[in-house]
């Protein structure tokens, strides 16, 4: 059904000149003959840029845990857990698939591509990449004035973020990611770059893994003036059991912030920077 399939997918992507070449952030490059009037996104934080971008309208597949904007939310299923279903995404006939490189396998984004669907894959590691993301998708999409305005009033929210808190002084931060094990991120992961932009200091940033397990002795030794957890619970004093000779512990200084805007790399992420950089105002008082 497949191979049948990709005969359908060739025929709706035609054979003429491409009018638009791009690389991607593995460094391919993609070719489109004309804006694409299909879209699909390989996981939740890219559909938000699709529609940031100005080209919502042209979304029809996304991937599980799709919550933002709402209209998205309603739309066919094709990806979950990082994987594909590639008959059911074929079946939406996309122009174009928007995949996250460290979320979705490079295996089934070389099945998709060798049935003929242009991937376009990203990858967000700091604040500057939200933008620079918002743009290309525009670029892509044909509406790269709409992306252009969203992609700014992204740049002027850091900016002003960053003239806030310059000369803020350093605090040592440990970003919870999950509770029980505790997992956390290091230096390279976009959430350490808006603690960074916050005057804050992510005590696990030479970690050598993206999300590494932290233990109860390495917490210890790396003494956090302040814990921002994604919640679940872990910001209550119970939660933390014989972590007193931690500050953060012993100060009350645990902080939950919802983890779709933290840690999502959409530009609600400018709501998440902020709120983190209020609870260290919080920490710091």
């Amino acid at each position: 059904m497949i191979r049948a399939a990709a005969f359908a997918v060739a025929g709706l992507l035609g054979t003429g000149a491409h009018a638009l070449q791009m690389r991607d952030d593995r460094g391919v490059t993609v070719s489109l003959e004309r804006p694409p009037e299909r879209i699909v996104t390989l996981a939740p934080h890219l559909a938000e840029i699709v529609f940031a971008a100005g080209a919502g309208a042209k979304l029809v597949g996304v991937s599980t845990f799709t919550r933002h904007p709402a209209e998205a939310e309603r739309l066919p299923v094709v990806a979950s857990y990082g994987r594909v279903d590639i008959e059911r995404l074929i079946a939406l006939r996309p122009q174009l698939v928007l995949a996250w490189q460290s979320g979705n396998s490079a295996l089934q984004i070389g099945r998709l591509e060798r049935i003929g669907l242009p991937v376009f894959v990203t990858e967000t590691r700091s604040l500057a990449d939200v933008p620079r993301i918002v743009r290309v998708v525009g670029a892509l999409a044909g509406s790269a004035d709409l992306a252009e305005a969203r992609a700014r009033q992204f740049e002027r929210g850091v900016a002003e973020l960053r003239r806030r808190h310059a000369g803020e002084r350093n605090i040592a931060v440990f970003l919870e990611i999950w509770h029980r094990p505790m997992l956390t991120v290091n230096g390279a992961h976009l959430a350490s770059d808006a603690l960074r932009l916050c005057g804050g200091r992510n005590v696990f940033a030479a970690a050598k893994a993206l999300t590494p397990l932290v233990s109860r002795e390495q917490l210890l030794a790396a003494r956090p003036e302040a814990i921002i957890t994604a919640g679940f619970g872990a910001e209550t004093l119970q939660a933390w059991p014989g972590f007193d000779p931690v500050a953060a512990v012993r100060h009350r200084r645990i902080y939950a912030i919802d983890p779709d805007l933290l840690y999502g790399q959409g530009p609600r992420l400018l709501e998440g920077a902020r709120a983190l950089c209020d609870r260290l105002e919080q920490a710091r008082d």
